[in-house]
């Protein structure tokens, strides 16, 4: 078992998705806490970390095999994840 940690913009980034999209979100991260590297999971070339597809959502996150910890840095729309702020 994982602990999911959301950075505090993660958490910004989920308070603003619709209750639909959120539910589906939170579903997703309840399931990389059992299993942090699930199929359908890429691993990111630009930056390190994983991508998961959540419809038109994706999570940002990275995972720490040594402490247990997936920490979740975004999850926001897959046409504005990856620019950069």
């Amino acid at each position: 078992m994982y602990r999911i940690d959301l950075s505090r913009r993660a958490e910004k980034d989920l308070e603003r998705l619709p209750s639909r999209g959120a539910a589906r979100v939170i579903a997703v991260l309840r399931h990389l806490a059992e299993e942090a590297r699930p199929p359908g999971a890429d691993k990111l070339v630009a930056v390190e970390g994983y991508r998961v597809r959540v419809g038109e959502y994706r999570i940002i996150y990275d995972v720490d095999d040594a402490a247990h910890v997936v920490t979740v840095y975004r999850v926001r729309h897959r046409r504005e994840v990856y620019r950069r702020e």
